[in-house]
């Protein structure tokens, strides 16, 4: 995590500072940084560390949203169930149709923008509504955070 935050920190950013160590990175940087450091980020793992490992970011107003708007919340779901999948990209319609609402019950999920809620009444760990499963079902690339993750961030982005 220290070397993942001295990219952000090289690059350009503010106020960087990291979360757990899972990859969750906090920041703040100029409109015209901010549209680029997912890709100058990237570049900088792969040339470090030899591999690509895609960045997916959000803005606080992004993540508050998506935290106001979970479905599975608004249905009364205990917070210790959810989850939410963070896409790099928002999927076609015609690739989301695809996807296989019964693929691993009881879990369920919807797909929502640029985001999959998430739900695991049995805990993540033995799912089958995987990274991978999304990414080669939607063509994108996505990373996961358990419900209190997400609400923390958001925590930490407006300290």
């Amino acid at each position: 995590m220290k070397d993942l935050t001295e990219m952000f920190a090289n690059a350009g950013c503010g106020g960087v500072a990291a979360y757990i160590q899972s990859g969750n990175v906090i920041f703040t940087a100029a409109p015209g940084l901010a549209s680029r450091i997912a890709a100058l980020i990237t570049a900088q793992i792969k040339k470090r560390f030899g591999y690509e490992a895609p960045v997916v970011l959000r803005t606080a107003d992004e993540l508050k949203k998506i935290i106001s708007t979970n479905p599975f919340l608004k249905a009364g779901v205990a917070e210790k169930e959810l989850a939410v999948m963070f896409l790099a990209d928002a999927p076609d319609a015609t690739r989301v149709r695809t996807l296989d609402p019964d693929r691993s019950p009881p879990d369920t999920y919807q797909v929502r923008g640029r985001e999959i809620y998430l739900r695991f009444p049995n805990g993540m760990g033995r799912s089958k509504l995987s990274n991978q499963y999304f990414d080669s079902k939607l063509a994108t690339v996505s990373t996961a955070r358990n419900w209190r993750t997400v609400t923390t961030l958001l925590e930490l982005m407006k300290a």
